[in-house]
């Protein structure tokens, strides 16, 4: 597709996606009208497509360098996006700058100038600190989930970076919750605001809201009888500390209830396999910290597990936004403990779960088994060939391969369960694109 001349409905064609919903047109609208744009929209709402298709609008063809930034909290949230802008085919190039890996890759891929980058704050500060990245030509500039970048404590790298950009005239800020002030450093001026999060206390009705109570202070037993009473429908399992979601996954293990948990003190690679096993079906399950609460494309979410309360009000909020997204729904489960209440904040009506004493049994297990391949898009692969490379060398049917996940330097494919104790001896030692490459069941 020739840049710039990519129409909305031709976006629409390349993501699938029948029509723009209400917050997305006027976000377009507004961005035509406005060079300061503020967007209240809960998690899940499609804030990403609302910010995009602007920045596409705005983009010159003819003009050489970056022109446009969209700075995030999460390097989660910024693959998201990055993935989103591929998809729309617009024939720009994108960089994704996070921690979590190599700076030098980035710093290979900056030096051609993308004309967006999309970026976590300490590692956009790093390389526009380090000359990395040319500034005067941006002139657009998003601050995704700003809300949660404030929450995380990156005020002072957004300042930085802000004040670095001396020839923004396009701004666009989103949140999932209302902001009290908006820090001076943003230097907006009288942004066009549009407001389209549920009045206070308000929850999609789509959502809808239970309660189990737990005869224990320690929630364990409580929480695998209410997986094996809901079955096997892919579910989050929140909790408030990093060292419960290692305990709790670990007892589901022990208990026979295949789950992944995910965390911000995991290895880059570890936390990637630990969503692909989940996107792909490979586990039911994830248990997690609040860090899974927003930013992560996982499609389908049945049931939203508090087995600790939030902290407060906005944590419930993004918590419960992995489910009941756009027109699908979802439930919000409360694991109470004996002198727990109901927080006073939700203001819904909530219904008790009684789980049977006898006759539960342990969630199927799951079809797809996860293969990590230690090659990917940097070593010029991509999904085709590793559907070619399964089916030629493996004998496997197309059914029998699952989702397919390309990152920069590995891959990830789903194998249904039954072929995979003979597809590792098939595949051991063969190259992909003439390239030896590792291949394993993933961890």
């Amino acid at each position: 597709m020739e840049q710039g001349s990519l129409s909305v409905q031709d976006i629409l064609n390349y993501l699938d996606i029948e029509a723009l919903n209400e917050m997305q047109e006027a976000s377009i609208e507004a961005n035509r009208q406005n060079d300061n744009v503020m967007l209240l929209s809960a998690t899940g709402s499609g804030k990403t497509l609302a910010f995009l298709i602007p920045l596409l609008e705005r983009l010159d063809p003819s003009k050489k360098g970056t022109q446009a930034m969209v700075i995030v909290p999460s390097r989660e949230l910024a693959m998201q996006i990055e993935q989103v802008f591929r998809s729309m085919r617009t024939g720009y190039k994108v960089t994704v700058c996070y921690g979590g890996h190599l700076r030098e890759t980035e710093e290979n891929n900056l030096q051609e100038a993308p004309v967006l980058i999309i970026g976590t704050p300490g590692r956009l500060k790093d390389h526009i600190k380090r000359g990395n990245i040319t500034l005067d030509t941006i002139n657009s500039l998003v601050l995704d989930e700003f809300d949660k970048t404030l929450e995380h404590g990156f005020s002072e790298e957004v300042s930085f970076i802000v004040d670095a950009l001396k020839n923004v005239d396009h701004r666009v800020l989103t949140s999932a919750t209302r902001l009290v002030d908006v820090p001076s450093f943003v230097q907006f001026n009288e942004p066009q605001v549009l407001d389209f999060l549920p009045a206070d206390g308000a929850i999609i009705q789509r959502l809808a809201l239970q309660t189990v109570r737990s005869p224990e202070v320690d929630k364990l037993e409580t929480l695998f009888e209410l997986l094996c009473y809901l079955g096997n429908r892919p579910s989050i399992i929140f909790c408030n500390h990093k060292e419960s979601v290692e305990r709790v996954s670990e007892y589901l293990s022990g208990k026979g209830i295949a789950n992944e948990y995910y965390h911000g003190s995991m290895e880059q690679r570890d936390r990637d396999s630990a969503l692909f096993k989940f996107r792909n079906g490979t586990v039911n399950f994830l248990v997690t910290t609040d860090l899974a609460a927003r930013g992560l494309d996982i499609p389908y979410i049945r049931y939203i597990i508090h087995y600790h309360l939030p902290v407060n009000e906005a944590v419930f909020t993004h918590r419960n936004g992995r489910t009941a997204r756009m027109e699908a729904s979802g439930t919000a489960i409360l694991i109470l403990g004996p002198s727990e209440q109901v927080p006073a904040y939700i203001l819904e009506e909530t219904s008790e779960i009684s789980i049977p004493t006898t006759g539960l049994t342990i969630p199927e297990k799951p079809k797809w088994v996860t293969f990590y391949i230690s090659a990917g898009k940097k070593n010029k692969v991509n999904k085709i060939d590793l559907v070619g490379f399964f089916t030629n060398k493996a004998q496997l049917r197309a059914e029998d391969i699952g989702l397919i996940e390309v990152k920069d330097f590995m891959s990830f494919v789903a194998i249904r369960k039954s072929k995979a104790s003979l597809v590792l001896p098939m595949v051991k030692g063969e190259k992909i694109k003439k390239q030896k490459v590792k291949i394993e069941i993933a961890k």
